[in-house]
């Protein structure tokens, strides 16, 4: 009996093996972002990889591409060298500010506030005469917790998007290890707040003895109590593929591709979706009368990419991934990055087309 058994279940394995197969032979990933615009309950769309990779026009692409099918986009900067302005010939401040030339599109730059001016605004009562008091008290308490400037930062974001009704936000992320730390901090504050809190009957009682002897007020530590919602949806949201994925760009060399690897395994750790890699600044050469490539060094840079990409179809086969090439000017002004973004929508056949083929037109 234990023969059949395992002759049953081996035959069942098989069946599942092959079921599995047949299925992804049936569905491809497409190599474009139509899967992102297709999305309509997207709500968190972050953009990241390597410095220099080319996240910036990808992110300011993106997001002139996904306010032709929303009626409010917000493409936030919060790499500390921001780059949108740059990008858009615009300049933007910590305000949403309307992007000249398309529609729905607002865009603004972040900087992580300190901890203490973000805590003084969370302790903050004008009505309370321990306000200085609390602040200082809270900012020996948890002005020093890791993240807890980038967090600040993160709520002041969500306070923004809900007021503005914003229906997506694009980031424009800083480099791997920023992002990352970013994207971990939800988690972390979710952890401590819920220890405070705990505490908070032992903690305030302590403080308020000490406020009374000093002649001052009772001290409020109910905005504790206050933030954890806000916290807990924010991690909420982030984990949740249909509200939230994560764009990673790259291009076809070993540091960049390395570090995109590792991007993805620390996102799948933080359970944040991403099913697109974008590979940027791909080197098509021009070729001659006769089909040789006109250009040496093109070639060698594209010989050298084709190990690189070869490895990208092997490790990300379950990816949407698109190969941009080089363009043969820069990416920015609103026309540019249009052009850019239908391209990230449905990128060119370089087999039939020159770089210079897919600018001619600007």
């Amino acid at each position: 009996s234990k023969a059949v058994v395992s002759t049953q279940s081996t035959g069942i394995q098989t069946n599942l093996s092959y079921m599995d197969d047949k299925m992804n032979e049936e569905f491809e990933y497409e190599p474009n972002i139509s899967n992102i615009l297709q999305q309509k309950e997207l709500k968190w769309i972050f953009v990241g990889g390597k410095g220099g990779v080319g996240k910036t026009s990808v992110s300011c692409s993106l997001a002139i591409q996904l306010a032709k099918i929303h009626r409010s986009v917000l493409l936030i900067s919060t790499d500390p060298a921001h780059n949108i302005a740059d990008s858009f010939e615009q300049q933007f401040t910590r305000v949403p500010t309307p992007v000249k030339g398309v529609s729905n599109l607002h865009a603004m730059e972040v900087d992580s506030s300190p901890p203490e001016e973000g805590l003084e605004e969370i302790f903050a009562d004008p009505s309370n005469e321990g306000q200085n008091f609390m602040k200082n008290i809270m900012k020996d308490v948890v002005g020093n917790l890791p993240g807890l400037d980038e967090f600040i930062a993160l709520t002041n974001i969500v306070k923004i998007v809900e007021s503005q009704k914003f229906e997506v936000v694009v980031f424009d992320t800083a480099p791997t290890g920023h992002t990352l730390r970013l994207l971990s901090i939800p988690g972390s504050i979710d952890k401590v707040l819920r220890q405070l809190i705990q505490m908070k009957s032992w903690v305030s009682g302590l403080m308020n003895t000490m406020s009374g002897s000093l002649g001052i007020n009772h001290v409020n530590m109910d905005q504790l109590d206050e933030l954890l919602p806000i916290v807990e949806r924010l991690n909420q949201e982030l984990k949740d593929p249909d509200m939230t994925t994560f764009v990673c760009v790259c291009i076809p060399e070993f540091l960049s591709l390395y570090e995109t690897e590792r991007l993805i395994q620390k996102l799948t750790a933080l359970d944040i979706d991403t099913h697109n890699v974008v590979v940027n600044q791909v080197v098509y050469p021009d070729k001659d009368k006769e089909g040789c490539t006109a250009c040496g060094l093109c070639g060698a840079r594209a010989r050298m990419q084709t190990k690189y990409l070869d490895q990208i179809n092997d490790l990300y086969e379950d990816f949407h991934v698109v190969k941009m090439p080089q363009m043969p000017c820069e990416v920015k002004g609103v026309q540019m990055l249009r052009k850019f973004g239908g391209y990230l929508q449905s990128p060119p056949d370089m087999s039939k087309n020159s770089v210079h083929d897919l600018v001619k037109d600007l």
